[in-house]
């Protein structure tokens, strides 16, 4: 037994203060905001985000399912191109013909004429700001002789790279049932083409191009709206909604987005705002 009343209220006090501290903290638990572990809402319904420096994820939401990859399939066809430019195997100033498939194919265009010389330069620019199908097919029968063998050519390179579940089939992105990718693997892409090509990644960041009198704009909604966005390419089908790969540097360090799935424009450039607002507010790089 207790022999002094004041034994009771000591344990009595410990009890209570032991409670105490239990229930704290399980308030603290069930209260602490998890909203930096889960993002921001989207509208999109896959996206990752991916500190570039350290290949840290930031945030994923279906990102390892497969997907129609639309125009966005377009940074594999220029990678391509980069390769073979930084190799000396190809220079800005050569050309290429513009052939009956390429002059006829539906979709962006950078609207070429039938049996013209183009030159890479101008090719790169209407397959990068103008998201032209021409123009990508226009280049994959001038590096491979056939849209065909030049889609061979995409999936060696996918290999190399690591790719794990995509499968490329066309330059464009044109709708095929066996061209897919996931949005993991278009970041992957991403971070290869930035890290491989610093000499050609700007011009991803170009707002505007001109060809053959006609004026587009780069249909990349962050470079307008978001500090440090440079690239890169925005896509959009029946099938898989509307979706954009995009990248930002900010002093040092550089996070890049994969979406897709969004069901307009506007939702786009919304959850590309958001998403990247969210990586730069929330995390620090840790290298």
């Amino acid at each position: 037994g207790f022999r002094n009343p004041l034994d009771i209220v000591s344990v009595f006090f410990s009890l209570f203060l032991s409670v105490l501290m239990v229930s704290s903290l399980s308030a603290a638990l069930e209260t602490t905001p998890s909203s930096v572990q889960k993002g921001p809402p989207l509208y999109s319904r896959k996206a990752i985000l991916i500190d570039l420096t350290t290949g840290e994820v930031l945030f994923e939401k279906n990102a390892d399912e497969r997907m129609p990859p639309s125009s966005m399939s377009k940074i594999m066809t220029t990678y391509l191109v980069f390769e073979e430019l930084k190799a000396g195997r190809l220079k800005m100033t050569d050309t290429f013909p513009v052939s009956e498939k390429a002059w006829r194919k539906k979709g962006s265009k950078m609207f070429l004429k039938l049996h013209s010389q183009v030159s890479v330069a101008d090719l790169l620019r209407g397959a990068i700001v103008q998201s032209g199908n021409d123009a990508c097919i226009t280049l994959a029968e001038g590096l491979a002789g056939s849209e065909e063998t030049f889609a061979t050519q995409m999936m060696q390179v996918a290999k190399e790279i690591g790719l794990s579940n995509s499968n490329f089939v066309n330059a464009t992105g044109w709708p095929d049932d066996n061209h897919y990718a996931t949005a993991r693997d278009l970041a992957l892409i991403t971070r290869k083409l930035i890290e491989k090509f610093p000499d050609y990644y700007p011009l991803y960041a170009e707002r505007e191009f001109t060809y053959n009198a006609i004026r587009q704009m780069n249909r990349n909604p962050l470079l307008a709206s978001f500090p440090g966005a440079d690239g890169l390419k925005t896509g959009a089908t029946d099938a898989g909604g509307f979706g954009l790969i995009g990248s930002a540097l900010q002093g040092e360090r550089r996070l890049i987005m994969v979406i897709n799935g969004a069901e307009s424009k506007k939702k786009r450039a919304i959850d590309s705002k958001a998403l990247m607002q969210w990586g730069f507010s929330n995390f620090v790089s840790s290298r």
